[in-house]
């Protein structure tokens, strides 16, 4: 298991892969060697921007790692400034799992 107590002067958390897995959770490979299991039917539930992605086909079909992070390609061009994207660190404080389970 990976250590989430690094120290964040010397450690940026990256995405290297998303996998979208069943009811809204995003399974997110990590720079440190983990894998988050990050929930976002909270952000889903709170509408705004947020709330596109309750469309389970834009979920899927437009996840994808852009700047480093789970992202959104909404506009399906890769443009960094036209996707949904988390801060990676909040992908980074996620529960970690050994593995996908549903895949």
């Amino acid at each position: 298991m990976t250590d989430t107590k690094l120290n964040f002067k010397y450690f940026s958390p990256e995405v290297f892969q998303a996998v979208a897995g069943n009811n809204f959770i995003v399974y997110a490979y990590m720079n440190d060697g983990g894998v988050r299991e990050f929930d976002m039917k909270p952000l889903i539930k709170k509408g705004g921007i947020f709330s596109i992605l309750a469309d389970e086909k834009i979920f899927r079909g437009k996840l994808t790692v852009l700047n480093g992070t789970v992202a959104w390609d909404i506009g399906g061009n890769r443009d960094e400034y036209h996707c949904i994207d988390i801060d990676p660190r909040t992908v980074f404080d996620s529960p970690v799992i050994s593995d996908i389970p549903e895949i």
